[in-house]
Parts: structure tokens; sequence; C-alpha cells
């Protein structure tokens, strides 16, 4: 999930959300989903969108130390990196372990405890909020599926161009290629019944040329690894 110190949260309205469009109602699904995959207990849950498509969502895999696909994507990450959505800290975790510097961030406070507690350098921030060393990030991440991030990978990929240095490099992850592309507000459902809606979207690998011509990035390289499909993106 998207995410030092904590922020204080800023009441806006009535509508309750973070900065990328996360009804807190969806935080607490997460949040409480992350608890129970630290404690070894089933936690996945899924959010169905209107169109059909469903996000599928596993903490459990989040919170192990190695995920199978995650080689090739640390070893692009060579400089200062930001962990957009850390959740518990897998990736920012791996990095720092290797000497590499690297930051965290996430909306949720348990994701951010369980990254802290494992070693990981990690903020409780919204990638649309202000995120320390904006426009000077090496690398950035968007893994396990949150280029969903928000409900609009158009915003968020012109959000990662803010955060990136120059020439710096954005490392995502994507939908295998064939997959309905969807964007927009989704219902979660949670193991203990429906957690409300939630800002996501499916990005498949083969729409990524239009995303990348229409926030001005460049696709530098796609892979695969594990099942898992990725890409790297430069600035245009």
């Amino acid at each position: 999930m998207p995410g030092g110190q904590p922020v204080r949260r800023r009441r806006r309205s009535q509508r309750a959300v973070t900065g990328g469009g996360c009804p807190v109602n969806a935080v607490a699904v997460f949040e409480a989903a992350f608890d129970r995959a630290a404690s070894g207990v089933p936690a996945a849950f899924t959010a169905r969108h209107p169109s059909g498509g469903v996000a599928r969502f596993d903490p459990a895999v989040w919170c192990r130390d190695a995920t199978a696909g995650d080689t090739a994507l640390l070893e692009r990450c060579t400089g200062p990196t930001l962990d957009v959505g850390c959740g518990p800290g897998r990736l920012t975790g791996a990095l720092i372990g290797a000497g590499r510097p690297a930051l965290g961030i996430d909306i949720s406070a348990t994701a951010v405890r369980l990254a802290r507690s494992r070693g990981a350098v990690a903020l409780q921030r919204d990638v649309f909020d202000p995120v320390p060393g904006t426009g000077r990030w090496q690398h950035l991440l968007l893994a396990d599926g949150n280029v969903g991030i928000g409900g609009d990978p158009y915003r968020l990929l012109r959000r990662c161009r803010r955060l990136l240095a120059a020439d710096g490099q954005l490392h995502a992850e994507f939908a295998p290629p064939g997959t309905p592309a969807w964007s927009g507000t989704a219902t979660v459902q949670a193991p203990g019944g429906t957690g409300g809606p939630l800002r996501w979207a499916c990005v498949p690998l083969d729409g990524l040329p239009a995303l990348a011509e229409a926030t001005a990035m460049r696709v530098l390289a796609t892979w695969t690894e594990a099942g898992r499909w990725f890409a790297t993106l430069v600035l245009r």
C-alpha cells in the first residue's frame, strides 16, 4: 500500500480519504491484514471492480524475507531507492541489508511498524503528499501491483516523474500481457465481509507503451521472472 516520523493526519471535509484516494475503511482492511499475516494467520483478500476486474492481495507474501521474482528487480536498484507502498518492508529491507540506501513509504501505520521491525527505513506517508528527496531519487519501486495505487496510473506515474532524479529509473510490476485493464473504485472483499471502496487499477504490460507515452516516460527494459512481469522506465 502507498506509504522518520509518522505524519499527523489532516482532516479533509467529510471524505475521510488519503491523498491517494484510499478511504479510511479500506486502509483499516490493510492494517488488519498486515497484523494477521505477521502473526502467521491467512490474510489474503480481494478488491472487485465493476468491470469484473479483480485485484488480489496477500500480505503473507509481502511479510516474507524474499519472494520469487524479486532478484532481478532488486539488482536494478544500484543507488538511492524509494519503495512506494513498501508494506512490511520486504524490498526496502533487502536493499538496506545489501548495503544500498533505501526508503519505504506506506500509508499504513502497521506496515511501517513491521518494516521498521525488520531494519528497514520507512515513513508513514502518502506518495501524493510531500516525500523526502523529491526530485533526487535514482530508483523508484512500484512492486506487488502498486502501479495501481490511487486508481489512476497516469496520475501516479506523473507523480513518480517528479520524485525521480533526471537520470532516475522507475521499476514497476505489471499484470501479465492480455489481462484486461481497469481503474477507478473497486470494492474490497475482506475475510470478515466487505471492507468498502478502494481506489485501485490494473495495468497489463501490453498497456505500458500508451501509459509511458502519456506520462512523458520511456520504456527502457521489460522482463519476466517467476511468473511476474516488470518494466524499467526513464524520463523523456
